[in-house]
């Protein structure tokens, strides 16, 4: 008997006992690498020391405090730091507790900022179909999730969405690179036209796909060509690392691999590596001196932004991050594990893509290579997957509706950054038996 309101009502989980190190464990002791870090959030992996010292020393100094009424020495110094890592001419942190809540944030204050220097007409937002920006309202009717979207759509504001940068499915037999981002570029563009470009607030995307697509990056000179489009035009440009940002790609923040800098960034995941509940919204100075020179005040917030333990967590999550430099073991190991999934399945006869970028990885699963068609969506291949990887001792990240929320399906890993080669060579034997398990 259980009294938790469980994410599934037909099935308890096992009780997780301990982690340690890439490793998480039952109360049977049964231990399972852990390959997709929860939802892409234990790039530490599960018991690292100096966070959990952290914590307990801010524990001993104090747990909370309201940012109405104080701040605290770990939410300053976590601002600095993050600002001064940060592309661009981010300089303000606004601390959350996790990415919707940082999503919710950045889409509050870019129609503030619009509000304040007198633009009262940009309420529209631009974002891509199959995307993912969080659970809560806002960020929901940003995202393009058709299967999280579709009980909640009467409650959703509207939202453009165009096509994503998703090569594997959208880039045409014949089409070159170039003309396929020209193609994608022009819809953004033919959108903007169409609801004017006075009234847009801004252009939502994640610089490498996760949960909705399974880890796909852009074409080359895309988001370049997007921060041309919103600079022109007045459009705030955010993006959304709460997923493929904290090092996970290869670099601290994912959009550095693109060349561009938005005017707000969200990060979450990472950022606390899952020892607290975490997220940051990033902002250029010029958005802050908008309000710091109209109201004055930012309407919006939650009990525990800023909350101290979380912020002293964050801090020495970023020691381990930058100080240590685990974000230089990304790529390499990144490349290791890429190998190694190619090797075994580059020519499987069911996975027609393997992408991403360093630690953050995909494989898209398909009926047939040739033609790319979908595996049967009732068989819910993905849910099987997922249990069968979990009973060889491994956690995966497996989603459906790949293509259009309701066919495809892909395997999404981003597994810790401190995997070894041996660890790496155990995830894809593991995967390997899944596959073979569920029939394919």
């Amino acid at each position: 008997m259980t009294h938790v309101f469980h994410r599934s009502s037909t099935h308890v989980p096992p009780t997780v006992s301990r982690g340690e190190g890439a490793y998480l464990y039952d109360t049977t002791g049964k231990a399972y690498l852990d390959g997709s870090g929860g939802a892409a959030v234990s790039c530490l992996g599960h018991g690292d020391a100096h966070v959990t010292q952290a914590i307990q020393r801010q524990l001993e100094e104090v747990a909370f405090a309201h940012t109405g009424f104080f701040t605290s020495a770990p939410a300053e110094a976590l601002a600095a730091r993050l600002t001064a890592l940060a592309p661009g001419a981010l300089n303000r942190a606004y601390l959350v507790s996790g990415g919707s809540e940082a999503m919710e944030a950045a889409l509050k204050l870019a129609r503030q900022y619009h509000l304040e220097r007198g633009d009262t007409g940009r309420a529209r937002i631009i974002a891509r179909r199959q995307s993912y920006h969080g659970n809560t309202l806002g960020a929901l009717a940003t995202g393009g999730n058709a299967l999280r979207r579709a009980p909640f759509a009467p409650l959703l504001m509207e939202v453009s969405h165009v096509a994503p940068c998703y090569a594997y499915r959208g880039q045409q037999d014949g089409e070159s690179e170039a003309a396929y981002c020209d193609r994608l570029i022009a819809e953004i563009e033919a959108e903007i036209t169409r609801v004017g470009p006075e009234n847009v607030m801004a252009f939502v995307a994640e610089p490498v796909v996760g949960a909705t697509l399974g880890a796909v990056p852009p074409v080359a000179g895309y988001f370049r060509r997007i921060r041309e489009i919103c600079d022109r035009h007045g459009i705030l440009m955010i993006l959304d690392e709460v997923m493929c940002g904290m090092g996970r790609t290869g670099t601290l923040f994912a959009c550095e691999q693109d060349g561009v800098a938005p005017d707000i960034l969200c990060v979450a995941k990472g950022l606390g590596a899952g020892y607290q509940p975490i997220g940051a919204m990033l902002c250029t100075e010029a958005m802050h001196e908008v309000i710091a020179g109209g109201s004055g005040f930012f309407q919006h917030g939650h009990t525990y932004v800023g909350h101290p333990v979380a912020c002293a967590a964050a801090g020495a999550v970023l020691d381990r991050l930058v100080g240590d430099d685990l974000v230089g073991r990304v790529a390499p190991m990144g490349a290791v594990l890429r190998g190694l999934l190619e090797d075994r399945f580059g020519q499987h006869p069911h996975v027609g893509d393997i992408r991403g970028r360093g630690l953050f990885l995909g494989l898209e699963l398909v009926q047939d290579r040739d033609s790319k068609a979908p595996i049967d969506a009732g068989r819910k291949i993905h849910a099987q997957i997922k249990a069968a990887g979990f009973s060889e001792g491994l956690i995966c990240y497996p989603g459906g509706g790949t293509i259009d929320g309701k066919d495809g399906a892909h395997v999404l890993l981003a597994p810790p950054f401190i995997l070894t080669e041996d660890q790496a060579q155990e995830l894809v034997d593991k995967l390997a038996r899944a596959f073979v398990a569920v029939g394919l």
